[in-house]
């Protein structure tokens, strides 16, 4: 893991070093507890830091047999370190392999490999170095060189921790992210209203009918503006585009709040028409909008039940999206309510539909509006990432590309942009060096791979 992993041209290495390493990093979409940005939150030890919340690595240490005490459980620091250092060796060819010594090396200038002989040795050192001030949450971000990040927060939160960011002389940019997924979770009435009692207590008004609900959330939307934020996402298995009627919206609506279970037919209802009238907040707000979707989450109903969500026990889903996801578009663009959208298929075999998709919606004066995500939850690896980029290569526009993201809750998870980065730069160095892409055009190239890293992204959303 030198200086020149994964680039295996010397174009390759041309285009790493000198175009895409030094660029700052948008990280547009994560998991970051804006909390700890806000009160600069200093870690307790490497494993709060690397193995609080990372449910990759749970899934690993789970596949090794690891015990769940060493996992979620009780176990001390140094025994759950342990755990994972004896594991990491059998996660060759996972990318947790390469993303721990990444993080190893660039956070901490530990170059050794992680395994049960160096365990100890690398867990006092980490935590040795934890200590200094530079290894605080925003301490790290700086080390990054992070010049935007965008987090995940729900209607109903106040965004005093981004306030207080935003006040503060701290130089990166932390931007809220709508994520109005709970507004859609009417299958759950109990959970749901209380829900709505609470996004109503934030809006300062009574959510009695569905026309109060969407004032509240039209309300929290401008606030939400107010503070900077520039993108929604939605965590969705599916997308919606079922037919509706006003009043049939408002009856589901009214029907959940007394404690009745919709029908399926009533979530598919309800569910298209708060998707619209989230498309039409964002467009006339300027925002881009993200869809995340396709998941099987909470698959082992005893484990969520003993942990919850977000634990590592979701999959890779099937739903088969396209008509859908054609008619909630085409919808939007008949209203010339279409606003930039970015589309992230957690299901590989949607790559090919997506690269297409997009080409239906495209237009000026926006480079790329319609964007196919990076490689997203399970396809942010190698293989991953290149089937991506290629899809869209082949059936859109790589050039207009707005890049990586992190999409986690660690702040030690910025080298999968310098691993993204790495992989770009390998693939256009491989076509270069194999005659596919033209030598003499070097310099555009060149500015793509710096756009694809950096430059699209300031651009397409206008930080």
């Amino acid at each position: 893991m030198d200086k020149d992993f994964l680039l295996q041209s010397p174009t390759a290495q041309e285009l790493y070093h000198n175009h895409a390493a030094s660029l700052p990093i948008i990280d547009y979409h994560c998991h970051l507890n804006p909390k700890e940005i806000a009160e600069d939150h200093r870690f307790g030890s490497i494993t709060e830091l690397w193995l609080g919340g990372d449910h990759y690595k749970w899934r690993a240490l789970r596949s090794n047999g690891v015990d769940e005490k060493y996992i979620t459980g009780n176990a001390s620091d140094w025994e759950k370190f342990k755990k994972w250092a004896e594991t990491l060796p059998y996660c060759m060819r996972n990318p947790l392999y390469h993303w721990t010594h990444l993080e190893l090396r660039t956070a901490f200038g530990i170059t050794k490999l992680l395994n049960a002989s160096t365990a100890r040795e690398i867990f006092d050192e980490c935590n040795e170095k934890l200590q200094q001030p530079e290894f605080s949450a925003r301490g790290l971000m700086q080390h990054y060189n992070v010049e935007v990040v965008c987090t995940t927060d729900d209607p109903a939160d106040n965004l005093e921790h981004h306030i207080a960011i935003r006040y503060s002389n701290f130089g990166t940019k932390v931007l809220p992210t709508w994520r109005p997924d709970k507004a859609m979770g009417i299958d759950n009435p109990s959970t749901y209203r209380e829900y709505i009692e609470k996004l109503g207590e934030t809006s300062n008004m009574e959510i009695r009918s569905y026309t109060n609900l969407l004032d509240a959330l039209q309300k929290r939307h401008d606030f939400f503006g107010s503070v900077g934020c520039r993108l929604s996402d939605h965590g969705v298995n599916e997308f919606y585009a079922d037919s509706f009627t006003e009043t049939e919206v408002s009856n589901i609506f009214q029907k959940v709040m007394d404690g009745k279970l919709p029908t399926a037919a009533e979530v598919g209802k309800f569910r298209s028409a708060l998707m619209l009238e989230g498309g039409r907040m964002d467009a006339r707000a300027g925002w881009t909008q993200q869809f995340h979707y396709g998941p099987m989450r909470n698959n082992n109903s005893r484990m969520f039940r003993k942990l919850g969500p977000d634990t590592g026990y979701d999959s890779i889903g099937t739903w088969n999206t396209s008509e859908n996801l054609s008619r909630f578009l085409d919808k939007l663009d008949s209203e010339g309510l279409l606003a930039k959208t970015i589309l992230y298929p957690i299901n590989p075999s949607d790559n090919e539909m997506i690269a297409t998709m997009i080409g239906n919606f495209q237009e000026g004066p926006v480079p790329g509006k319609l964007q196919f995500g990076s490689g997203w939850w399970f396809n942010d690896q190698l293989d991953g990432m290149e089937r991506q980029m290629n899809s869209l290569s082949q059936l859109g526009l790589l050039s207009r590309f707005v890049g990586m993201l992190t999409d986690s809750r660690s702040f030690l998870s910025y080298p999968r942009h310098e691993y993204f980065r790495r992989c770009l730069c390998n693939l256009i160095g491989r076509d270069v060096e194999n005659g596919l892409l033209p030598a003499e055009e070097m310099p555009f190239i060149r500015q793509m791979v710096e756009d694809i890293s950096y430059y699209n992204a300031k651009r397409y959303f206008c930080f």
